[in-house]
């Protein structure tokens, strides 16, 4: 049977069920996102936006667009609001409707290029973002959008390069700073990304992602505490960021600290009921207080949701509590 008191056994059960759930969000500059599988750059918590928020725009912009068929500007803000109701086929389809008809516009570059990353199709991606650098090469940003294009596709030292480019162009880029200390991170090299992080937290002291990014950063270095300090400060600044919660209760929950545990991944999923992987990780909590009941409606919840539930710590639960699901 798992130990899950012991520290490196939570952590590593934790980590293999996608335990601290880092979103890996790519912001841009007009709003567009994307999700990677491992790690965060400028991690935000998923939106969970009613289904029809997005439909009058759609519809005001179609509109405009029967008034206008060349209305590159229509197109565009079609394609962001179907971008952001993840329609991306529709979204990449307006963008390149909107640069047929203005081919010297950036943004409308920047936009397909993140709505390629969403679809994993880096490449594609990674060429609009050139041709945003070809057309401004000053844009310190240009080189952030193309840095986590590298990032996504494991590409870490070119991310990097990239992320160095933007702060060479804007020396005072917090972005930039938090961007290259997840690549760090990744990399595992946890005090160069501290050092980032805690440079991006000097430039702007209100920004949230940079303290649960350095939190992770102390939390795989195993200083829990710092990282529960950083968490507390991310939560702090913004009381509905629901992935400094999930994170901070991760870092409870390597001190055996379980009832911290669980009411962060609750305050988690309040705020996000889609954060699944939050789901099983209570679960692994509930089970360390031999709460076998809640432990298993958490595991049916994580998989009904999809997630893969670690199948050693299934044969844990079921041992433990004598049944079979």
């Amino acid at each position: 049977m798992i130990d899950f008191q012991n520290k490196e056994t939570f952590e590593r059960a934790l980590l293999r069920s996608g335990a601290v759930i880092c979103l890996f969000l790519i912001l841009t500059g007009c709003g567009d996102k994307a999700q990677d599988k491992s790690a965060v750059y400028d991690e935000q918590d998923i939106v969970v936006a009613k289904e029809d928020q997005y439909d009058l725009p759609i519809s005001e912009q179609s509109k405009a667009i029967e008034i206008n068929p060349n209305d590159a500007t229509a197109y565009y803000n079609r394609g962001r609001a179907y971008n952001s109701k993840g329609l991306y086929d529709e979204a990449i389809s307006d963008y390149t409707k909107a640069i047929e008809i203005n081919p010297a516009s950036p943004e409308f570059y920047t936009s397909r290029g993140n709505a390629y990353l969403s679809k994993r199709q880096y490449d594609l991606a990674i060429s609009d973002h050139n041709k945003v650098i070809e057309i401004t090469p000053d844009n310190a940003n240009a080189y952030i959008d193309r840095g986590n294009v590298y990032a996504a596709k494991g590409k870490y030292d070119q991310a990097i390069s990239d992320y160095n480019r933007a702060l060479e162009i804007n020396p005072a880029f917090a972005r930039a700073y938090n961007n290259r200390g997840a690549a760090y991170r990744i990399k595992g090299q946890y005090d160069q990304a501290i050092s980032d992080y805690s440079k991006a937290i000097e430039i702007d002291p209100t920004y949230a992602i940079a303290y649960n990014n350095r939190g992770w950063s102390y939390f795989r270095k195993g200083e829990h505490d710092l990282a529960i300090s950083d968490y507390d400060k991310a939560v702090e600044i913004n009381p509905r960021y629901a992935g400094a919660y999930n994170n901070r209760a991760a870092a409870y929950g390597a001190k055996g600290q379980y009832d911290q545990t669980i009411s962060d991944y609750t305050k988690a999923i309040e705020i996000n009921p889609r954060l699944a992987g939050a789901y099983n990780n209570r679960a692994v909590a509930y089970y360390r207080k031999a709460d076998y009941d809640r432990a298993w409606q958490d595991v049916h919840k994580a998989q009904s949701m999809g997630l893969q539930v670690p199948p050693a710590f299934l044969k844990s639960l079921r041992e433990a509590s004598g049944r079979e699901e």
